[in-house]
């Protein structure tokens, strides 16, 4: 079983940049293709960006499209998220999660970090 670990998360202003990492522990993270979800309070968890297992695949929820970009690097275990020009309705709690096939939903995603809070000041 893979455990993730988020970082990064911060407050920023609007049109400003973050980076955020998810580092995996316990089994290789190129097992796994990789997501990065966002919620806040009252609302359901929703897609931000998925990664395949190699990096060879990108794709993005169309609110994030232009402006984040996920990635990763397999030979340290970690993924990343890219967030530029951010606006005040990025403020969420960030998640990643890994799972065995790239999907754009949540359930098709089996472990799941404890998230980071990013905030983005008008």
């Amino acid at each position: 079983q893979v455990q993730l670990v988020e970082s990064g998360g911060g407050l920023v202003q609007a049109g400003g940049s973050l980076r955020l990492s998810c580092t995996a522990s316990g089994r290789t993270l190129s097992t796994y293709a990789m997501g990065w979800f966002r919620q806040v309070p009252g609302k359901e968890r929703e897609f931000v960006a998925g990664i395949s297992r190699s990096g060879g695949a990108t794709y993005y929820a169309d609110s994030v499209k232009g402006r984040f970009t996920i990635a990763r690097d397999n030979a340290k275990n970690t993924v990343y998220l890219q967030m530029n020009s951010l606006e005040p309705e990025d403020t969420a709690v960030y998640y990643c999660a890994a799972s065995l096939s790239t999907s754009y939903r949540t359930d098709r995603y089996d472990t799941w970090g404890q998230g980071t809070q990013v905030t983005v000041s008008s």
